[in-house]
């Protein structure tokens, strides 16, 4: 098992910048790929952004491109989402989750364990 705990998400204006972490225990963190989600009320939970197991490679979903950068530190078991430029269409509940396989994914399935999730507001 593996537990993830998020923190870090709260309420800013557009154009603000947040830094969301991603806590990991209990297997060893730089096994797994680490990937961001985000879900806003009604709609379903998307893709934001994902890193390599070593850091090397990551992914973005074209809409934070440029704006969101996420990282690791494995020697924290910590993941990382810079957010910065925010917009209100980021509000949303973001959910960090680990994935074993190799490689980046894009999709939820992919992905065994997941945080609580912490709630990002974005005001315009």
């Amino acid at each position: 098992q593996m537990q993830l705990v998020e923190s870090g998400g709260g309420l800013v204006q557009a154009g603000d910048s947040l830094r969301l972490s991603c806590a990991a225990s209990g297997r060893s963190f730089d096994m797994y790929a680490m990937g961001w989600f985000r879900q806003a009320p009604g709609k379903e939970r998307q893709f934001v952004a994902a890193i390599s197991f070593s850091g090397a490679s990551t992914h973005y979903t074209h809409s934070v491109k440029g704006r969101f950068t996420i990282s690791r530190d494995n020697a924290k078991n910590t993941v990382y989402l810079q957010m910065n430029n925010t917009k209100p269409e980021d509000t949303a509940v973001y959910y960090c989750a680990a994935d074993p396989g190799k490689g980046i994914s894009t999709g939820a399935m992919r992905y065994d364990y997941w945080g609580q999730g912490t709630q990002v507001t974005v005001s315009a």
